[in-house]
């Protein structure tokens, strides 16, 4: 190491640390202590001074370090805290983003996209699944007034008037076994047509029998001219708005707040389906058929088609019957529902219910649906209806006498609608 000659002020100190081996270039010392410094001869204590003085350095440069990081605490405080002295401050625990806190997918919906109702919305259920069909009321329904019971028909030919067209509920109506005294049944099978693999086994059932079609089933005018042929009777099931909002009426569904267009329009949607049946019944509309004014414009158009209607009086407040005599709108009414308890033993029961209201009355009319259960109690019943005394007609065979009967006694409205078989 060169030697080097510091300041006066500092020679002294150095001088103290270093002791008498601290060489000076202008100290006047022998030549030979200079030599032995430019060689660069170990000197210790020198040596633990500036390694003394390197880590001081490095002390110094963490110490710098540290107070630059954490920084200023802003301005207007108070001096630094010794960083000894500094509590620990825990760090914010950090939120789970968004996306992890969201739940599973909820489950496809299979019911469409617009509700079938309309008005305030309502909370959601715990299970969003409908039925399909309102709950059937038990009862064996009877008229207050019988009608007359069916008798043989007259050797003497009703005239024609003949400018009178013949109403669509006749037209289309199909022959009906001669009426001999013996009590009448007509069995009604509601829900046709979306149940392809029962439909087809209801019309497959001996006759004749009165099958009912949803007007939104698919291929409707092929399902029903199969029907046709096999000698069953044609009527179209209108889908009328339910009490509960738990069951589902279907597309096109007739409702009370629907606008007066809105509601033609439905109607008429239905009724142009097909053109080879009598007339219409409704499904469910235990609300829509207690409305004498929405009850009012369906069977306007029903009579102006010049068609029947059956009331199946899912609710025991409907005005269908009453409004249909007002009217002059041919109709019958449901007496009994004979698979509200699905099972076999229960269906028989009913039907034997269903013959004994009509040995009481002279006739009975009953509904059932494409059911399993219902079908196979049906293949049995069926097979021996006459020896068990009863004659099985369609729907249009009752009213005609019912009309007939009305016209006698003048307890209707009827010459538009008596026209002779």
């Amino acid at each position: 190491m060169l030697a080097f000659a510091p300041p006066l002020t500092l020679r002294h100190s150095w001088d103290r640390a270093l002791g008498d081996d601290c060489v000076w270039a202008d100290s006047g010392l022998k030549t030979g202590r200079i030599k032995d410094v430019l060689r660069g001869k170990p000197n210790p204590a020198r040596q633990a001074l500036l390694a003394g003085a390197a880590v001081l350095a490095l002390g110094v440069g963490y110490a710098s370090g540290v107070f630059l990081r954490d920084g200023d605490e802003g301005p207007g405080k108070a001096g630094k805290v010794p960083i000894k002295a500094r509590a620990k401050t825990p760090e914010p625990r950090k939120s789970k983003p968004w996306y992890s806190k969201q739940g599973p997918a909820s489950a496809m919906i299979s019911t469409p996209d617009a509700p079938f109702f309309s008005g305030p919305a309502k909370k959601a259920q715990e299970k969003p699944s409908l039925a399909y069909e309102e709950s059937l009321p038990k009862e064996v329904y009877q008229a207050d007034k019988t009608p007359d019971p069916v008798m043989p028909p007259s050797d003497k030919p009703v005239a024609k008037a003949k400018e009178t067209p013949v109403p669509a509920w006749i037209k289309n109506s199909i022959p009906a076994p001669l009426a001999d005294g013996r009590p009448l049944i007509a069995l009604v099978i509601d829900d046709m047509g979306m149940d392809r693999k029962r439909t087809a086994r209801a019309a497959a059932l001996k006759g004749p029998l009165t099958l009912s079609y949803l007007t939104y089933a698919e291929d409707l005018l092929k399902q029903t001219e199969k029907a046709k042929a096999n000698g069953h009777e044609l009527m179209l099931h209108m889908s009328m708005e339910p009490g509960s909002d738990a069951v589902d009426p279907g597309p096109n569904v007739l409702l009370l707040d629907l606008p007066l267009k809105e509601l033609k329009r439905r109607l008429n949607w239905g009724l142009d389906r097909v053109n080879t049946y009598v007339g219409v019944n409704n499904h469910m509309g235990s609300k829509f058929t207690e409305n004498e004014r929405a009850m009012s414009v369906v069977l306007k158009e029903i009579k102006k088609r010049g068609l029947l209607f059956l009331d199946s009086r899912t609710s025991a407040r409907t005005v269908g019957a009453k409004l249909a005599r007002r009217l002059g709108v041919p109709f019958a009414e449901r007496n009994i529902f004979i698979d509200n308890d699905v099972n076999e033993k229960a269906i028989m029961a009913r039907l034997a219910e269903t013959e004994r209201l009509a040995k009481r009355t002279g006739f009975a009319i009953a509904i059932g649906h494409p059911r399993e259960a219902t079908l196979n109690a049906l293949s049995q019943w069926l097979g021996d209806i006459e020896a068990r005394g009863f004659i099985l007609v369609p729907i249009s065979a009752l009213i005609k006498r019912r009309v007939k009967d009305a016209g006698k006694n003048n307890r209707a409205p009827v010459k538009s609608l008596l026209v002779d078989q």
